[in-house]
């Protein structure tokens, strides 16, 4: 293919929003295919030159049409929590792209393995691009730092205590921003075709980050062993259990830096 169109999926979401808005740093707007299910969303980018295009995961027409003329394609995965349904959704998106020279799938750690729950979709979706024997990346995101560091975090300089049920073991997260960075990178250079990168942030623990908040905030922090309530609870076992501290230099070497520290979160937010 001549063109050298970058689109993007989910555009409008956490995560493609500011994928988008790292090519605008390193490629003209023209070049750059905003793919959304409700184009109004992202009237500002229009209005900046980048293009933004009807797509439904659901719709396999509505993708056909928005992926017209696009090079390099990068598949941010679906928010959708059925397995099948998840699976199919990027299956639609692969048959889609069929035009493209180059697929990019935002996948998740451990994804190159079997596994239960978030794994499965994409352990499932990586074996299906292969099946194709088209060009392909695949970028293994960990959980994402924004879920841990937040605003609700100014609590604890209220009460003075932090807890989690994560036995002070250790967490690899990244920030979005981080890993929007390392994916610009992968859609606007050259050398990446048939790799797959396994992106994890520097070691952090809910100890460290109760020093860090105390040093925030400039009032004392202690931490406590206490599993939280409701989805957290998960995240949090599975670090307990060490399942979060496997590391990698992909996502410092894409950046071309070190990633974010959990201090420099806590600063940023």
């Amino acid at each position: 293919m001549t063109s050298d169109l970058i689109a993007v999926t989910g555009a409008s979401g956490a995560l493609g929003r500011q994928v988008v808005d790292r090519l605008l740093h390193l490629v003209p707007p023209h070049r750059i295919v905003a793919v959304v299910r409700d184009p109004a969303k992202l009237a500002d980018l229009t209005a900046r030159g980048v293009q933004v295009r009807h797509g439904d995961y659901d719709q396999p027409p509505t993708l056909e049409r928005a992926f017209a003329n696009v090079a390099t394609l990068l598949l941010i995965s679906s928010p959708e929590l059925d397995t099948a349904r998840r699976v199919a959704q990027h299956q639609n998106v692969t048959a889609a792209a069929i035009g493209a020279d180059l697929l990019v799938y935002t996948s998740f750690l451990g994804a190159d393995r079997p596994g239960p729950g978030v794994t499965e979709a994409h352990h499932a979706t990586e074996a299906a691009i292969r099946a194709t024997g088209r060009p392909h990346v695949f970028l293994r995101n960990p959980f994402y730092t924004d879920a841990f560091v937040h605003a609700g975090l100014r609590a604890s300089a209220e009460t003075g205590e932090l807890t989690s049920g994560t036995a002070g073991r250790g967490l690899n997260t990244a920030t979005r921003t981080d890993l929007a960075g390392a994916a610009a990178t992968v859609l606007t250079t050259p050398g990446h075709e048939g790799r797959a990168y396994d992106l994890t942030g520097p070691l952090w623990t809910f100890p460290e980050l109760a020093e860090v908040l105390a040093a925030h905030f400039r009032t004392p922090i202690s931490y406590r062993e206490q599993p939280p309530p409701g989805p957290m609870s998960y995240l949090h076992h599975l670090a307990a259990t060490g399942a979060l501290e496997h590391q990698t230099s992909d996502l410092e070497t894409l950046l071309g830096r070190k990633p974010t520290t959990i201090a420099h979160a806590v600063s940023a937010l």
